[in-house]
């Protein structure tokens, strides 16, 4: 009977694996998690439209490789390259999401947060995926359910949200985001690559925000309407909750970190339609956050934002 029981639960197990992992966008999220994948030995195929986007998407994480086997082996350089050429290796690129797809265990898209644009991409990945792939957006405010409400039951209970963070190598979390119609079998597979890729896990409903967007947008655009009614000045601020409150970084770092227009964008979706969301004054239009997207100061990525990088 014991022998049976073993049998039994090692099989169970490997139902639950997941090897192959097809990775849909070639930018810096989707890069990070195809070398995350790759680094614990997943077989990884990352998929994007062009080679361009392919070949940004390999020398980033060809440096962040470097990066991480400098410190992984430091008293030995040819090891450090020949472990990240190694991690390389189990990584292949195409620009054929059918190809891409084909034998995958895993599909995670990580495009533009468009969800029409999604609905369309996981509509295409359904044509060829196998039947029991496990469907996983990144994104990081848009419903799950809403994404894959095109797809056939059986594809929709095998969709999850699988929300990585940026910068994906050190960023140890990853929400999983289970829809309505999420199979619990489905989340299973999800909470199983997510620890196989030494990253840590927390389950959430599908709701706006999921859990750390739904916590920091609302302490971020409050920050904001303080610096717009004069309160204090943003250094002041952020010097505030780093030394009063033990954040690592202050609200206005933080947003110029995350992007100026990647928050405008989720508050004023949540503002418009978010479920449980519209037309709450947490998320109405701050003309400081207009002022600065319109004229394309977004943060660190364009050397300016509440901040300005570009001095030394």
């Amino acid at each position: 009977m014991a022998g049976v029981a073993r049998r039994f639960t090692s099989a169970a197990a490997q139902s639950l694996e997941i090897k192959r992992v097809t990775v849909v966008g070639g930018g810096q999220m989707g890069a990070g998690i195809a070398q995350v994948s790759a680094t614990f030995e997943h077989p990884v195929t990352l998929v994007d439209v062009n080679s361009e986007a392919l070949d940004r998407g390999k020398q980033y994480m060809g440096k962040s490789l470097a990066r991480v086997a400098k410190k992984k082996f430091p008293e030995d350089p040819k090891v450090a390259q020949e472990w990240a050429e190694d991690v390389l290796g189990r990584i292949q690129t195409t620009t054929s999401l059918a190809d891409g797809v084909r034998n995958a265990d895993l599909v995670i898209e990580a495009i533009v947060e468009n969800i029409a644009v999604k609905q369309r991409l996981f509509g295409d990945i359904a044509a060829d995926a196998p039947e029991e792939c496990v469907l996983a957006s990144n994104t990081s405010s848009l419903p799950i359910g809403k994404i894959a409400e095109q797809l056939d039951m059986g594809r929709r209970q095998k969709m999850v949200g699988l929300h990585f963070f940026n910068p994906v190598p050190q960023m140890k979390l990853v929400e999983v985001v289970k829809a309505v119609e999420t199979s619990q079998e489905a989340v299973a597979k999800a909470l199983a690559f997510v620890k196989s890729i030494g990253k840590a896990p927390a389950v959430c409903k599908d709701t706006p925000g999921f859990i750390v967007n739904r916590l920091l947008l609302p302490y971020m655009m409050e920050a904001i309407r303080l610096l717009e009614r004069d309160v204090a000045e943003a250094r002041d601020i952020d010097t505030a909750m780093k030394l009063g409150a033990g954040y690592p970084m202050g609200p206005f770092e933080l947003c110029d970190y995350v992007g100026l227009d990647t928050i405008k964008f989720i508050v004023d979706g949540w503002y418009k339609e978010g479920e449980g969301l519209q037309g709450n004054k947490l998320f109405a239009a701050s003309q400081k956050l207009d002022e600065l997207v319109a004229a394309g100061h977004l943060g660190v990525k364009t050397g300016r934002g509440f901040y300005d990088y570009t001095k030394k």
